[in-house]
C-alpha cells in the first residue's frame, strides 16, 4: 500500500540540489545533499541551511489564547514577552510527554506554536480539546501548510541574515522573535534552533520559501538533509521526541524538569507534582563509548551481565571523533563517571555516562 507523501514547498529545489529525499513523518524530505559529515562540519564551521516546514505550525489568537497555552503547556506563558519565544512540553494529564514544543509571542493576543511533524495532530487534538472545555475566547489555526520554515545555522549565519535583512540579526537575542521583511515577504525570524550553534529559524508564505532557500545557497550556506541534523543535535544533547522521549516518559525522567513550571496550574500539574515528590527510577543519560563501537537507537545498555536501559539515539560524532549516545538507565546508573556496556550486535562494549551536552560552541 501506497502512502501518500507531503512535499515541502521547497521539494524542487532539493531536487535542484541533488538532494537524497526519504520519507519522514509522512512528509518526503531530504536526508543528506553533499553528505551527512560534510553538512555537520560546514555548519560547525560556518553555515548550514535546512528546510524545516514540515513542523507544524499552529495560531493561537484571542483573549483566552494565553489562558489555553498555559493549560496545555509545560511553561509559564501569560509572562512570556511579546517578541520571545520559550520551549516547552505539552504533558498529558498522567505527566507523560505528548511534544516538546516552540511558543512565540508575535502579539499581546497572538501566538504560535511549533511543534514536531509527527505529534501535528496529536498537539492540534490537545489544544482543540482544552479549547472546547475551557478556552472558548481563543481560536485556533493550523498554518503548516500555509508557511515555510527555513532554519540557518552556524557561525556566518547572522552576517548571511544581516545580508538579507539588515538590523534583525543584531536586535535578537537567543529565543527572541521578531516580524521583518526578507526578500519582499513578511517573515517571522527567530533567533532559535536544533543544532546548538547560533542561528536563525524563519517562517513565511509558502510560495516566497525557493526564492530564499536559493538566495541562502547563493549566499554560501551548504543545503543540509535530515542526517546532519540529527547528528548536530545529537552533539548538542537535544532531545528527540519519538526517541529520546514520548508519552511513556515524564520531564524528570528526561532530564526536562527544567522546563516544568509546578508552580502553576495546567492539565498536567497534579501528576507532575505528584512525579516529583515519589520520584523516579530511571533517567535519560548521555554516554561516550570508551570502546570502538557505535550505540545505536534500540541497543541494550547492559550492567553486571543485565540488560538495564536502551540506546535511544547514537551515532558516531564527526565534531568530537569520538561516539556517543542517550538511553534510560536506573538512577544509579545515570551518574557522569559510571561505567556500563552497550550491547552493539552482541559485543559488549564499554561505555561512560558524561554529562550534557556532549558539544557546546565558543560564545564570543
Amino acid at each position: 500500500m501506497v502512502t501518500h507523501l507531503q512535499r515541502s514547498p521547497l521539494h524542487a529545489s532539493h531536487l535542484a540540489h541533488g538532494a537524497r529525499m526519504v520519507p519522514f513523518a509522512a512528509w518526503e524530505l531530504p536526508l543528506q545533499f553533499a553528505g551527512i559529515i560534510a553538512e555537520v562540519r560546514a555548519v560547525r564551521s560556518a553555515s548550514g541551511l535546512f528546510d524545516v516546514s514540515h513542523m507544524g505550525r499552529l495560531g493561537v489568537r484571542g483573549p483566552q489564547a494565553a489562558g489555553l497555552l498555559d493549560w496545555a503547556l509545560t511553561a509559564p506563558i501569560p509572562s512570556l514577552a511579546v517578541g520571545r519565544a520559550r520551549y516547552t512540553l505539552a504533558c498529558s494529564t498522567d505527566g507523560g510527554i505528548l511534544d516538546d514544543a516552540v511558543v512565540y509571542r508575535s502579539g499581546p493576543e497572538e501566538y504560535l506554536l511549533v511543534c514536531n511533524a509527527a505529534n501535528r495532530d496529536t498537539v492540534w487534538r490537545w489544544l482543540l480539546r482544552w479549547q472546547t472545555e475551557r478556552f472558548g475566547d481563543a481560536a485556533l489555526e493550523d498554518r503548516t501548510l500555509d508557511t515555510a520554515m527555513v532554519a540557518l545555522q552556524g557561525p556566518q549565519a547572522p552576517a548571511l541574515l544581516e545580508r538579507l535583512a539588515s538590523g534583525v540579526a543584531g536586535g535578537l537575542t537567543s529565543f527572541g522573535c521578531a516580524q521583518a521583511q526578507v526578500l519582499g515577504w513578511p517573515t517571522v525570524v527567530s533567533r532559535t534552533g536544533y543544532t546548538g550553534e547560533d542561528g536563525f529559524e524563519l517562517i513565511l508564505a509558502a510560495e516566497g520559501a525557493p526564492r530564499l532557500w536559493e538566495r541562502l545557497v547563493e549566499m554560501g550556506a551548504a543545503p543540509c538533509g535530515l542526517g546532519a541534523r540529527d547528528l548536530l543535535r545529537l552533539e548538542a544533547g537535544l532531545l528527540l521526541h519519538g526517541a529520546d522521549m514520548d508519552s511513556a516518559a515524564n520531564p524528570f525522567e528526561a532530564g526536562l524538569e527544567r522546563f516544568v513550571a509546578l508552580d502553576k496550574e495546567s492539565a498536567a500539574s497534579a501528576a507532575l507534582r505528584r512525579i516529583r515528590q515519589e520520584g523516579v527510577r530511571r533517567k535519560l543519560t548521555g554516554f561516550q563509548m570508551v570502546e570502538r563501537g557505535i550505540p545505536r537507537h534500540g541497543y541494550a545498555i547492559v550492567h553486571l551481565g543485565a540488560a538495564v536501559g536502551t540506546v535511544t539515539s547514537g551515532g558516531y560524532s564527526p565534531t568530537l571523533d569520538r561516539s556517543v549516545g542517550l538511553g534510560y538507565v536506573p538512577v544509579e546508573l545515570a551518574q557522569p563517571g559510571t561505567r556500563f556496556a552497550v550491547d552493539v550486535r552482541g559485543r559488549l562494549v564499554e561505555a561512560q555516562a558524561v554529562s550534557l551536552p556532549f558539544y557546546s560552541r565558543r560564545r564570543k
